[in-house]
């Protein structure tokens, strides 16, 4: 065991458990001084565990750690950022009426001698932060009112303010832009070279490579290893991390689209606070093509979704499935006029928890004859149907109809719901974030399956935060920008930074 004040964190055999169940089991991580280091897993794996034992949060069940040599314990984050350790989270936790300054101090003020904030003392460290690290944010800007990287960028400062010499950042690219994703990394590096360490928890392997020295990698709570990024390529990393071969870029051939199945003309939407979030909206989709819609999130991907499936009144404009308009009615409409979806949030709109895995699969068509006599479900109907369609898609484990839903991984869950949309043989098959959560050996196979129903003739709309997804899988490119589609293009036209320039409401003239 190679104790060492090169590495800045080192943790051994480190097991955490919940009840019966080990979460991690004798992981290993050794993380060099003025490095980036990553931590790749499938979802579940172990990863952000493993980072919130090193920041306090949880309490391991067993092993040792070290910070810069020097055995340590770290019980609560308050501990963490006093040993210098930060932490960004995927979600971050800023209050968004406050200003820049204001989230940066909160929890560590600057006060005068009679208990008053010094604002204009926290605010001059703010800006001297700002130019140490060209992180190029206004301190006196609302949280509200910037973009997300630049909300990123507030958790860093407040990490930096903190003294943070570790800086763990947990998926920091989830709601980027291409662009401010190469802002992200050039901040990373010259955190580096002014002496800091960086552990990033990521399932990107092309970000890995971009930014990564070295990476740990953890598969189903246990250690893997530990590989120099710039010798091993991104199948690499994906056989590590999954255990087998996974194709990351999914073969197809080129579309043949036919006539237009589905077709929103103008739409105009407001949200609960009465805010418009959808204007002037349009677009196509016709039989055999992905179209595809690429954005950040929070530009109306949501509401769109909401608009279609009849979840959200619009106050103008049409959607039209096989020239039949349907907004404005309702949900069921919407699934008996041809449209089937795979919702963002599967755990709330996708499944029912507590209903088994065999009651799921029939949940759109439960009240139809082939399931129900006279009000009295059919079981044995619907046991054999629920059986055929979880061996067509491999959905694990084997036998598992009876058993609830809930009791399954994310990506089985993922498989039933497909498995049950495509099954309603749909017109349109609208799929929203698809593989949210998902490893990539299920990626592969989700992606599969849509462009298999695409040869198939039907129409799918996918909808996407991940940019990638959008050019591996999507036909045609619609770029949604502030409740608008910004510009459709043909996928042979599109590339990382024409959509990301688009994505940040830029045009292609500039």
């Amino acid at each position: 065991m190679d104790i060492s004040k090169d590495y800045a964190v080192q943790m051994h055999d480190i097991s955490i458990h919940f009840g019966s169940n080990y979460a991690l089991k004798k992981v290993n991580l050794d993380v060099k001084k003025g490095t980036v280091h990553a931590i790749l897993g499938e979802n579940g794996a172990g990863k952000t565990t493993l980072m919130n034992i090193l920041y306090g949060l949880y309490q391991r069940s067993s092993g040792d750690m070290w910070l810069y040599g020097e055995k340590t314990e770290i019980k609560n984050p308050g501990a963490a950022i006093a040993k210098g350790i930060g932490m960004v989270h995927q979600h971050f936790m800023l209050v968004e009426n406050f200003t820049v300054t204001q989230n940066i101090i909160l929890g560590s003020e600057t006060v005068k001698k009679a208990g008053i904030l010094d604002m204009d003392r926290a605010r001059k460290e703010v800006e001297e932060i700002v130019e140490r690290y060209g992180l190029r944010v206004d301190p006196d800007a609302v949280i509200s009112d910037i973009s997300v990287g630049m909300q990123q960028r507030v958790e860093i400062l407040k990490a930096l303010y903190r003294g943070a010499e570790i800086l763990i950042l947990d998926e920091p690219t989830a709601v980027l832009t291409p662009q401010e994703i190469d802002e992200l990394i050039q901040i990373m590096k010259r955190l580096i070279e002014s002496g800091k360490t960086i552990i990033i928890i990521t399932h990107k392997l092309k970000e890995i490579k971009r930014s990564a020295d070295y990476c740990t990698v953890i598969r189903h709570g246990e250690y893997i290893d530990t590989v120099s990024v710039k010798e091993v390529s991104q199948e690499d990393l994906a056989s590590m991390m999954v255990g087998r071969k996974v194709r990351l870029a999914v073969e197809k051939t080129e579309a043949e689209p036919g006539e237009v199945v589905f077709e929103v003309s103008g739409l105009n939407a407001k949200d609960e606070r009465g805010v418009q979030v959808l204007n002037q909206l349009s677009f196509q989709v016709r039989a055999g093509e992905i179209f595809g819609i690429a954005g950040v999130d929070g530009n109306g991907q949501t509401e769109l979704v909401e608009a279609i499936t009849n979840l959200r009144k619009v106050d103008s404009g049409t959607i039209r499935i096989k020239g039949k308009e349907i907004q404005n009615t309702t949900t069921r409409n919407t699934m008996d006029s041809g449209i089937s979806t795979i919702h963002e949030d599967r755990q709330r709109r996708g499944i029912i928890p507590d209903f088994t895995v065999a009651d799921n699969v029939v949940l759109d068509n439960f009240k139809c004859g082939s399931f129900s006599r006279k009000g009295i479900l059919d079981r044995a109907a619907i046991r054999s149907t629920a059986s055929g369609l979880l061996k067509e898609y491999d959905v694990r484990p084997e036998g598992c109809e009876d058993l609830l839903i809930r009791g399954l991984s994310g990506g089985n869950q993922q498989k039933v719901i497909i498995g049950r949309e495509i099954a309603n043989d749909p017109d349109l098959l609208i799929a929203v974030q698809p593989t949210r959560g998902l490893d990539v050996g299920a990626i592969e196979y989700v992606h599969k399956t849509l462009i298999r129903e695409r040869d198939k003739g039907k129409a799918i709309l996918l909808i996407s935060l991940e940019l990638d997804e959008i050019l591996n899988v999507a036909d045609t490119i619609g770029v949604i920008y502030d409740g608008s589609i910004n510009a459709i293009l043909d996928r042979s036209e599109a590339d990382e930074n024409s959509i990301g320039l688009l994505m940040a409401g830029g045009t292609l003239h500039e």
